[in-house]
């Protein structure tokens, strides 16, 4: 049957001690006021329900004139007969209590979500909060021509199911982009991702934890710290000088305890901006070598140097061997809404790290890695890094001279990238002057969420990327302001 509710007819029952049309117009009624049959819903005509039923027609006919009579009902000629508005039976509910029956995982990812506890950002105001890329950059026409020109040659290919390893052109093209950077490919492959963040937590879901502690720098990048602590682990930071992470402390703490894995992120580092050096990339390698201690490397903003030429990744300084993991991603420079991550490694390890990603989300949106490798591969990514460079330098620039000018007693970090990290004087809280300058109507983000150890409450980034030129002077100008202010007062 194929007009409206026929299939709920199934079930009707006959009695021999009741007139046939009575009791079809009972049940009928009752399955209206249950709500199984829905105002102004299409009721079978008299002909099908009766062969439906076994029943004559006028048995139908009858049982449908005195549900029309009560108002159950209601027909319109030459369309049939439909469901009228009656007042449905209200069953009885019950409220469950779900924070008692979520896992202690959630309740933790729930406490720390950044995104929840933010001050809540209100129209007009100058945000500091965003280290994503500016929309307005986005190279729209380009990424149009893309996605029309991988469609027209393998449309059916890209909308249907996808390999859980990744689009293969998209790997090969990833596979060459690093070994430009001067990674020895040799003996390594590449998985792609829904982004860095899922790349960090299938890896994090795979590696056994025998001393369940991560070394890395401090403070760090929220989202790795987060997920650190979702997985149990043991964080042990390090402070960061001038050039990257202190070589003196990593020394001495590795002496003295095992860790699974160190986490660190050598270019642009978030929050603090800081690129180490190379001889201090050179040096990291070859101390966690002698340790036999995994590094997981991830390549935040590396496209975005302004100053002198790219530094080569920790990756490329352990040539054939297999000890660095690196996971990259085009989001903080590109188009952020593809979540497109890869993680490249030692083969042996992406195979098993590919199979945990078909366990848990099948693959990466094919789609969005077929016209991401258009996009390449038409030359398209290096014509819009240059023009991108160009507008983030002189918005790099901006920042840093309005923060030496404006904001008091402070130090700068930051060597590049979308953001800046600014040092206040010992016992300035960092949250209260962001309370007094939400009320003028500028935010930032309170640097003590990067730290492991509960310290930088002097601290804060700002991330200039998508605001104008002339909003980052002006909201530079009114956390000077409110820092002098609060100083005298």
């Amino acid at each position: 049957m194929k007009q409206g509710g026929q299939g709920l007819f199934n079930d009707f029952k006959m009695v021999d001690d009741r007139p046939v049309y009575v009791q079809l117009k009972d049940y009928v009624q009752d399955m209206i006021v249950k709500g199984h049959l829905l105002e102004h819903q299409k009721l079978p005509s008299t002909r099908e329900l009766s062969k439906l039923l076994a029943v004559s027609r006028n048995t139908v006919l009858n049982a449908y004139a005195e549900l029309e009579q009560d108002g159950i009902i209601y027909a319109v000629k030459g369309k049939g007969n439909f469901v009228g508005k009656v007042t449905t039976l209200k069953t009885s509910t019950i409220e469950l209590d779900w924070k008692n029956r979520l896992n202690t995982a959630t309740l933790l990812a729930d406490e720390i979500d950044l995104v929840r506890q933010d001050i809540k950002w209100q129209k007009g105001m100058i945000s500091f909060t965003s280290i994503a890329p500016e929309e307005k950059l986005f190279d729209v026409e380009n990424f149009k021509r893309a996605f029309l020109t991988r469609m027209s040659l393998e449309g059916d290919i890209v909308l249907n199911y996808g390999y859980a390893k990744g689009y293969k052109p998209l790997i090969d093209y990833l596979l060459h982009y690093m070994e430009m950077k001067g990674v020895d490919i040799s003996n390594k492959d590449i998985l792609i991702t829904n982004g860095f963040t899922e790349g960090l937590d299938i890896l994090l879901s795979s590696i056994a934890k025998k001393s369940g502690r991560v070394l890395c720098e401090n403070p760090t990048h929220h989202a790795a710290l987060k997920l650190f602590r979702l997985h149990g682990l043991d964080i042990h930071g390090i402070d960061m000088r001038d050039d990257g992470i202190d070589m003196g402390q990593v020394e001495k703490t590795l002496a003295k305890m095992d860790y699974d894995f160190a986490y660190l992120i050598p270019s642009y580092h978030n929050p603090t901006g800081i690129v180490t050096s190379s001889e201090k990339r050179n040096a990291i390698f070859q101390l966690f070598s002698n340790f036999e201690i995994p590094i997981v490397e991830d390549g935040f903003n590396e496209e975005l140097r302004y100053s002198s030429s790219h530094l080569a990744p920790l990756i490329a300084f352990s040539g054939s061997g297999n000890n660095i993991v690196y996971i990259g991603s085009f989001s903080k420079i590109l188009f952020p809404g593809l979540r497109v991550g890869w993680i490249l490694a030692d083969k042996a390890l992406i195979a098993s790290l590919e199979s945990m990603k078909r366990a848990r989300t099948i693959h990466t949106s094919t789609l969005d890695q077929a016209v991401l490798y258009q996009y390449l591969q038409d030359g398209y990514f290096e014509k819009y890094l240059k023009k991108a460079r160009s507008v983030y330098k002189k918005k790099y620039e901006l920042a840093r001279q309005a923060s030496m000018q404006y904001i008091p007693f402070c130090k700068i970090r930051g060597d590049g990238g979308l953001h800046l990290f600014i040092e206040l004087e010992e016992g300035i809280d960092a949250r209260e002057l962001l309370e007094k300058c939400y009320d003028k109507g500028v935010v930032f983000y309170p640097g003590d969420v990067f730290y492991t150890n509960g310290l930088g409450r002097n601290t804060f980034r700002l991330g200039f990327s998508r605001l104008s030129e002339e909003d980052i002077v002006r909201g530079i100008q009114i956390i000077g302001d409110t820092l002098r202010n609060d100083r005298r007062g």
